[in-house]
């Protein structure tokens, strides 16, 4: 959606039209609802969250001015309330939460995935990678979501953490670092440092995808990993978790919940008014 685009659809929200609700609701709900599965682990704090950001947006979106995209600002806001739920849980004693319904469905659209020489089922590799997230302390977890499967940039990031783009970095480099590493096994490799002389592959790999190495320092790591087969093989299991989070496709959301979300909605504008 263009800026202009965005603009309009937000004007028409404010004056309570129906079909831009309607079209706000199936634009943005899907990508809120996956932030909430993956930060929450729980289900039905994740359509809580849902649900209070897309009511706190209706209650906020006439004051909204545009100085960030629309979705990084639910984002915001959506970040809030998985905080609280957090909180809200912090002493209870941690449970084993097996997949839900909606996190299985995001695991199950893997199965179609292939990668290149790969012995490993798709399958199995989805539920790992989903594993890794999940393991992530939530700091770098969130950090992750928002730049590698929701697609924020790292200066969007940094709007919506409240962050210093070198700090929202810093704790990309981290994330990537440990997602890759959990599920280095998959591919036959163990998660160590490469043999005496090798360059930190991964961290200049993810630093070098937020463009932030000097073209001598990539000619040299580029001219190191041809000639290295380990960390080749390295790099590539990092850009195939990558490509793999990019991919997680959002789950849907019921009908009945998205009509929940506009009559509440409305009724939030209505009461503003």
């Amino acid at each position: 959606m263009t800026n202009r685009e965005e603009v309009v659809l937000i004007e028409r929200a404010q004056k309570g039209d129906d079909a831009a609700l309607t079209d706000l609701i199936r634009r943005y709900s899907p990508n809120i609802l996956r932030f909430g599965l993956k930060m929450c682990r729980d289900e039905q704090d994740a359509r809580e969250v849902l649900q209070d950001t897309l009511l706190a947006a209706a209650r906020g979106l006439r004051d909204f001015r545009g100085q960030s995209r629309l979705s990084t600002w639910l984002y915001t806001i959506a970040r809030s309330f998985c905080i609280k739920h957090r909180r809200k849980a912090a002493g209870e004693p941690e449970e084993h939460v097996a997949l839900s319904s909606l996190a299985a469905e995001s695991t199950e659209a893997l199965i179609e995935t292939r990668l290149p020489d790969d012995e490993l089922s798709a399958r199995r590799l989805g539920i790992a990678l989903e594993q890794a997230i999940a393991s992530l302390d939530p700091k770098y977890r969130e950090v992750l979501l928002l730049r590698d499967v929701e697609g924020l940039q790292a200066s969007e990031v940094a709007d919506v953490l409240g962050l210093g783009v070198d700090a929202v970095k810093s704790r990309l480099h981290r994330a990537r670092a440990a997602v890759r590493e959990s599920i280095a096994p998959l591919w036959g490799d163990e998660p160590k440092p490469g043999s005496a002389g090798c360059p930190d592959v991964i961290g200049l790999l993810s630093r070098h995808l937020e463009s932030d190495i000097d073209p001598e320092l990539c000619r040299k790591m580029e001219q190191h990993v041809s000639d290295c087969p380990r960390c080749r093989a390295r790099c590539d299991s990092l850009k195939q978790a990558l490509a793999i989070c990019s991919a997680l496709p959002a789950p849907s959301v019921p009908l009945e919940l998205q009509a929940e979300l506009r009559a509440r909605m409305h009724t939030a504008l209505a009461t503003d008014r």
